[in-house]
């Protein structure tokens, strides 16, 4: 059955209403955290992807480019190369669903109990660093790349966080540079991809697609904020720049390594004299960086040509492109810091913490350092008495041995999945499924480190509930006692099961 294209179109729909029905009962549900709402929205964005997937290969079935589906339906009519025969399509089709069901006698069929096991699901998503589920930003590698530019200044993360929303305070002398066009596309990805992490039922093609129309309007008008349609400050019209991005080179030795044939482009581009050694041509291009061109002497300008002004044009057009490129992400970059403004505050929030608990905690050092400096050397240098062997405290002193046995530092806890490593107490052995060892070693065996493991630390254990977990599911897998098939002498078909107690009995 499931082989004729008229039953997987069934299937399909099937599919397709019963993942509908799954979304609408998961968004009647109210979330109790944070967490909660996030995993909730993820599962529904998974169950519309997987609808839209759907969807897509039920209109490839319905456009039938290659006949298929109509042959099929012509097929039910007992239309035949020979000629219409009714019967004869009914028989066959009634064989073939005979031998389908034959083969597949324990068939997947979704239940209740089974839809409400896929709203208990936990996505796996993936947040890292300081991001906490989605609460924080981590930005520490684009702030490093922000304070180590020509484009950027030495501030701290704290005041990065209130810098990097705001790429129009950056001067435009300073954005025609290959290092803040890089700078810029690594921040938009990564906010990007939280955005869709945290926010997965928004749909960000649609709020892409509405800041480049409301861009374009802007771009052709010049009332984009820093990108005006301005004289730059090195007196260069926008039109007439190099291919050459001169910011990114502080002496003509540099210019030099760009080689005879990349320094003549430059020079074209501008429309000044290509002729020359290397050292010519690099200082000739060099005194652009500084003097404006209608201020430049008239013996390094090119005779006026049409070649020339045809090579300065597409210079100027392809820069012009990469401006605008560069002011896109930029809105696109300001859209998606709008709609992160409740995470970024909270970023902030916590920044500002974790700095005042480090200078609380520095104090603390200091005082404990003046303390144990106006003690007796005598005490100093005397040997702690431990002899329970009992863990070390924060003062460097054993811990009570009472808070020792209420702990059970003393019992010790296996891990086979995290390479026989031992944990020393209870609270340890709980905390460490959650901890990256762990997760390392489930990751090794191919298995999801989900709540179904915790508590298990052997192997062989978390492979045989992986195991079950995979069959109550239904996920396919080949049973020789159900689907192997035997025949007797007289045609009749069995499976190894029955055909094995039949032949026991004698009756074959």
């Amino acid at each position: 059955m499931s082989s004729t294209l008229l039953e997987v179109t069934r299937s399909s729909h099937e599919e397709v209403e019963r993942l509908e029905r799954l979304v609408v009962k998961e968004l009647q549900n109210e979330p109790a955290s944070g967490r909660d709402r996030l995993l909730q929205s993820h599962r529904v964005r998974n169950m519309i992807d997987t609808i839209v997937s759907t969807t897509d290969k039920l209109v490839e079935i319905y456009e039938d480019k290659d006949n298929a589906r109509k042959d099929e339906i012509a097929a039910l009519g007992g239309q035949t190369t020979l000629g219409t025969n009714v019967f004869s399509a009914f028989y066959d089709r009634l064989k073939e669903i005979r031998e389908y069901h034959r083969r597949h006698p324990a068939a997947r069929v979704v239940d209740v109990n089974e839809e409400d096991g896929l709203l208990k699901e936990e996505p796996q998503i993936e947040f890292s660093g300081e991001e906490a589920f989605g609460r924080y930003l981590d930005l520490h590698e684009l702030y490093n790349q922000y304070i180590n530019s020509k484009f950027g200044e030495a501030i701290e993360y704290s005041s990065y966080l209130d810098v990097f929303s705001q790429p129009q305070k950056i001067s435009r002398k300073l954005k025609n540079s290959r290092q803040y066009r890089e700078y810029l596309e690594n921040l938009l990805a990564y906010l990007t991809y939280f955005f869709q992490r945290t926010e997965p039922l928004q749909d960000l093609d649609r709020i892409f697609s509405k800041v480049e129309s409301e861009f374009e309007e802007q771009w052709i008008t010049g009332t984009i904020e820093g990108w005006e349609n301005t004289v730059e400050d090195n007196g260069h019209d926008p039109a007439q720049l190099s291919l050459i991005d001169l910011d990114y080179y502080s002496s003509v030795e540099e210019l030099v390594e760009l080689g005879p044939e990349r320094l003549k482009e430059g020079l074209a581009a501008l429309g000044l004299k290509t002729g020359g050694t290397v050292q010519q041509r690099a200082e000739r291009l060099f005194l652009t960086k500084h003097t404006p061109l209608q201020l430049l002497d008239k013996k390094h300008f090119a005779k006026p040509s049409r070649q020339s002004f045809q090579n300065g044009a597409a210079a100027a057009s392809l820069h012009n492109e990469n401006l605008k490129q560069v002011a896109l992400m930029e809105a696109k970059i300001e859209k998606l810091c709008d709609l992160l403004d409740e995470t970024i505050d909270r970023t902030k929030d916590n920044i500002v913490k974790k700095q005042a608990l480090t200078y609380e905690e520095i104090e603390a050092e200091r005082e404990e350092e003046e303390t144990q400096a106006e003690s007796e050397s005598d005490d100093d240098e005397q040997q702690i008495y431990n002899p329970l062997k009992l863990p070390m405290g924060w003062d460097g002193k054993p811990i009570p041995y009472w808070l020792y046995k209420l702990h059970g530092l003393g019992q010790e806890f296996k891990c086979e999945i995290c390479g026989n490593y031992s944990y020393w107490g209870r609270r340890a052995f709980e905390r460490h499924f959650k901890e990256w060892r762990h997760q390392h070693g489930m990751r090794c065996l191919g298995i999801p480190n989900t709540k179904n493991f915790n508590e298990i630390t052997s192997i062989e254990e978390a492979k045989d509930l992986w195991k079950r977990i995979q069959e109550r599911q239904g996920v396919s897998k080949w049973r020789p006692d159900l689907e192997e098939e035997y025949e007797d002498k007289e045609g009749n078909i069995y499976n190894k099961k029955t055909y094995t107690d039949l032949q026991r009995q004698g009756l074959i």
